[in-house]
């Protein structure tokens, strides 16, 4: 036993002691989370506009063009790879040195594909004679959308927007791949310098776990007050 508590604490401090390799590991739980916020940010603005062009195309016939255009977007992004779509982004669309920016952007532009169907249910799942009790009242389908369809959907669909904000930081850790120190870099990087694998990836795979299992409490805790409002 006390051999095992030398050597584990022999690799505590190589991984995270030594040359303040600690840093390295706070960096890159502060880029995972800039990344992931504003990546979910992006995604909710993209997924809103583009479930509400398509609804709007639905019930209207109108924006025909934008709706083939979001159909063709929605096919790419879904059709694709993450990597590939986070690397075209860095090295042909946006050339920048900025990689945090083009990690945001990349992954923003990505999570608004599968935001915008998960909103788009959230809409279908309203009546519809809500839309139609409004337009009969006299308010324009935009402001009946802003201010009583859209805020039905959004109440439904919150735990799967909290699933899709879970899914993207796990997601992240790809963002190596444009040379950002996420968490799963740090990992790689530590463990090139100490050839000792279990501490660094052990590491980072117990803070993706708490901040999954966190997000995941928060969720359900979620759905519960959602599911007693709807009774009340």
């Amino acid at each position: 036993m006390g051999e095992l508590w030398q050597y584990l604490s022999r690799q505590f401090v190589r991984t995270f002691v030594m040359q303040r390799r600690y840093l390295l590991f706070i960096d890159g739980f502060k880029n995972t989370l800039v990344i992931s916020l504003a990546a979910a940010a992006i995604g909710i603005a993209i997924g809103v506009l583009v479930s509400v062009v398509k609804v709007y195309h639905t019930q209207t016939g109108r924006y025909a063009l934008a709706e083939r255009l979001f159909a063709v977007y929605v096919a790419i992004i879904r059709g694709t790879p993450l990597a590939v779509q986070l690397l075209i982004m860095a090295y042909i669309i946006i050339p920048s040195n900025n990689y945090v920016m083009i990690a945001c952007v990349a992954f923003g532009i990505n999570s608004g594909a599968y935001v915008s169907e998960v909103i788009r249910a959230g809409i279908g799942a309203v009546d519809s004679g809500q839309m139609e009790a409004a337009l009969s009242l006299g308010l324009p389908r935009s402001i009946a959308m802003r201010r009583i369809i859209l805020p039905q959907a959004v109440k439904n669909i919150l735990p799967a927007l909290c699933n899709e904000f879970i899914a993207i930081i796990k997601e992240t850790s790809i963002v190596g791949l444009i040379a950002i120190v996420d968490l799963t870099r740090a990992s790689d990087l530590v463990r090139s310098r100490t050839a000792e694998p279990y501490f660094p990836l052990l590491s980072i795979a117990l803070v993706y776990f708490l901040l999954v299992a966190g997000l995941a409490r928060l969720t359900r805790m979620l759905e519960k007050r959602l599911a007693r409002s709807d009774r009340s």
